[in-house]
């Protein structure tokens, strides 16, 4: 079944086993993007497993039926092609471009791998140490810390509540079976979508796509749904004494899922507040009253309700007022309505930036594999901008109202200063 979906030209056809395949046909350069999404991150493992779907993510590509890491490598580098894997917390994530025609030769080689990874006990026990590592190193950062801390207080039993790296226990515990394990439950064809972006024809996307993954059978076994709890805690304060140089001040509060109504208000509320040197943190705190060394809000997409943040870093005897000015920023939006060129200025960047990142194959093959794996599908292109471009100053002042009332406070950094920053 093939459909046409217009501006851009996006071709969807879905496979007889159940693949979701997308083309955004592009003749004017000679290179191919495609990016494999599969239905499954980090969200999706057991709390004693956390970091599993990271590990796997870094061992999937070192080696495969009938070759080793090195084959793997050099098969790869010869051509001058790229090819890596990666995860989120909802979706699993494997990369690749190549000049048009090499194309079939490596997403014949990326198909190997993603259905018959050899997870070499030794590349697995070399990448957990790696991992392990970058757990360790984590905890110098005080942003790190004040931002794990703030997910553990909201997310408490929730997937969101850990790092993708997991911590030290979990992580050294996993094993090469649990990634089989994980890898057969998830990694099937009803649960993959290939995004495709380049110089090559629907019907030639399809006929490479059917020669490398045509055969891939869905096993019997039903396909495994995620149902998730949702986050009830009450809003608290976490602090963390660290012999920092600067304190870390974070607010968090429960956000929207993407699929929300108001998903659109709260990332445009999370432009305005936080992003460049133009936003009203960076301006009212950090060049009018000299709180912050860094400042900025964030908002990420995901299927489940996210965390919306504001974080600043300051002088610890600066800590109480950072915290105080944070509260006083975020509080504004449900007590004042933006003026119309605040409101204004907020969607022309939100869109603007969003238009660049859309220039390459690669970021076109991501943003619409990325909308489809989500299930929004790649009609959210269109809908997303329509979207930010309706939101009212009086939709957003509701919108915080509703999500922005109460936070969740989380402190890093000497003792006394973040003691005696606490309400």
């Amino acid at each position: 079944m093939t459909t046409s979906l217009h501006k851009p030209h996006i071709h969807r056809t879905v496979l007889s086993n159940g693949i979701v395949l997308l083309l955004s046909e592009n003749p004017t350069a000679d290179i191919i993007a495609a990016r494999i999404f599969i239905r499954v991150g980090s969200a999706y493992e057991k709390q004693q497993q956390a970091g599993l779907a990271h590990l796997l993510s870094a061992v999937l590509t070192k080696g495969c039926d009938g070759l080793s890491s090195l084959e793997i490598a050099e098969r790869v580098e010869s051509v001058g092609a790229s090819l890596s894997a990666d995860t989120a917390a909802d979706y699993f994530l494997m990369s690749l471009k190549t000049v048009t025609s090499d194309f079939a030769e490596i997403l014949a080689l990326a198909g190997r791998i993603l259905r018959s990874p050899t997870f070499p006990e030794m590349e697995v026990e070399l990448e957990r140490r790696i991992a392990l590592q970058d757990i360790r190193s984590q905890k110098e950062h005080p942003f790190t810390i004040a931002f794990e801390q703030l997910r553990q207080v909201m997310y408490q039993e929730h997937p969101y509540a850990m790092s993708a790296l997991g911590d030290e226990s979990t992580m050294s515990r996993l094993t090469r079976q649990d990634l089989v394990q994980f890898h057969q439950t998830y990694f099937r064809p009803d649960n993959v979508v290939i995004s495709i972006a380049g110089r090559i024809t629907p019907d030639d996307a399809v006929a490479v796509v059917e020669s490398v993954f045509g055969d891939w059978s869905v096993p019997d076994t039903p396909l495994a749904k995620l149902y998730l709890p949702d986050p009830n805690v009450q809003p608290q304060v976490a602090i963390a004494p660290q012999p920092t140089q600067q304190s870390i001040v974070m607010l968090g509060y429960f956000g929207a899922a993407v699929n929300s109504v108001d998903y659109a208000a709260l990332k445009l509320l999370s432009t305005y507040l936080g992003n460049g040197l133009s936003s009203r943190l960076f301006v009212e705190l950090r060049e009018k009253q000299g709180l912050a060394y860094e400042v900025s809000a964030f908002y990420p997409t995901r299927l489940f309700p996210a965390t919306f943040v504001v974080y600043m870093g300051t002088a610890p005897e600066n800590t109480k007022k950072a915290l105080c000015g944070l509260w006083t920023e975020v509080d504004l939006l449900f007590t004042t309505p933006l003026t119309e060129d605040a409101l204004q200025s907020a969607k022309n960047k939100i869109l603007g930036q969003y238009a660049l990142g859309k220039q390459t194959n690669a970021q076109i093959a991501q943003i619409y594999g990325w909308y489809e794996i989500l299930g929004l599908g790649v009609e959210f292109d269109r809908e997303f901008q329509e979207l930010i471009a309706n939101v009212s100053a009086a939709d957003a002042m509701a919108v915080a109202s509703r999500y922005l009332r109460e936070p969740y406070v989380s402190l890093v950094g000497q003792e006394e200063a973040v003691k005696s920053a606490l309400p």
